[in-house]
């Protein structure tokens, strides 16, 4: 088979594998724009995915019904603090560890890839109870301090640090410069990629975020959007067109944020993803 052809059939599957992923979102954003009764009337022919009677009532029902954009700049405020907090304390360890000698290094680093294996449910009411025990129930602090050290990310930014070449770090240490003083002036600036990497995924991860709100949160002025989007289900009747409508605006900010950074985030992931 000719390169051609192959590239062509390369092209064809990747092109299939593209459109069986997005038929879900296209499926979620039309519906949000057809009347309820014809949702699931036309699920089972091709009109699912053809907005066919449009109609933002879907939109408008939705935010009368709920406080939906209370719920989506608390999302915003404490999702956007844990992935700036988490940049700026994770770089530091992961520059520690990728470029600067000290005792327990190794071990510190072992310990750190091993807890990227355990599941958050399983030391999910330990941490309750810590947090409990501090009186941070139904605080922001509850909401973000757990979560701005993370394995992961200081994993990612030690595999992208160690491709930055020890030369460097050393002509500055000779002309004066301290380590923290190097990470800011030299390492920063030439690891725009997995900054923004790190960003994505720590954003997009909470996000979504549904088991730790809940049980932290007791009133309505710290619910996040996934727990507004629960509401529709608790408080009848039912209407699926008022939900598709929540979680097309909800997905926007992921969205945008992805549009604006993927570069860069396809740049961090094969810098630093795939390196020992």
């Amino acid at each position: 088979m000719s390169f051609k052809r192959t590239n062509l059939l390369l092209n064809i599957v990747n092109m299939l594998i593209a459109l069986l992923f997005i038929t879900p979102l296209l499926w979620m954003v039309v519906s949000s724009l057809k009347p309820e009764n014809q949702i699931f009337a036309d699920l089972s022919s091709i009109k699912s995915l053809i907005p066919i009677n449009l109609t933002f009532d879907n939109y408008i029902d939705a935010f009368n019904r709920i406080p939906m954009m209370k719920y989506l700049s608390n999302s915003l405020f404490y999702v956007s603090i844990i992935s700036i907090s988490g940049l700026v304390v994770n770089s530091i360890c992961g520059y520690a560890l990728a470029k600067l000698e000290f005792k327990g290094k190794d071990v510190t680093l072992t310990v750190i890839i091993a807890l990227l294996i355990v599941p958050f449910e399983s030391i999910l009411m330990p941490l309750y109870f810590i947090v409990n025990s501090l009186h941070w129930v139904d605080t922001w602090l509850a909401m973000i301090v757990p979560f701005v050290a993370n394995c992961f990310s200081i994993f990612m930014f030690r595999q992208f640090f160690m491709d930055i070449p020890n030369e460097i770090l050393e002509s500055a240490s000779i002309d004066g410069s301290t380590a923290m003083r190097s990470f800011a002036s030299i390492v920063v600036p030439l690891s725009g990629p997995v900054f923004a990497t790190v960003f994505i995924l720590d954003f997009i991860s909470h996000w979504g975020d549904f088991m730790w709100p809940i049980l932290v949160t007791t009133g309505e002025s710290m619910r996040n959007v996934q727990l507004g989007i629960q509401t529709f289900f608790t408080l009848p009747p039912i209407y699926y067109g008022q939900i598709m409508a929540t979680l097309t605006f909800t997905t926007i900010p992921i969205i945008i944020l992805f549009l604006f950074l993927q570069k860069y985030y396809v740049q961090g992931i094969t810098s630093s993803g795939i390196k020992g």
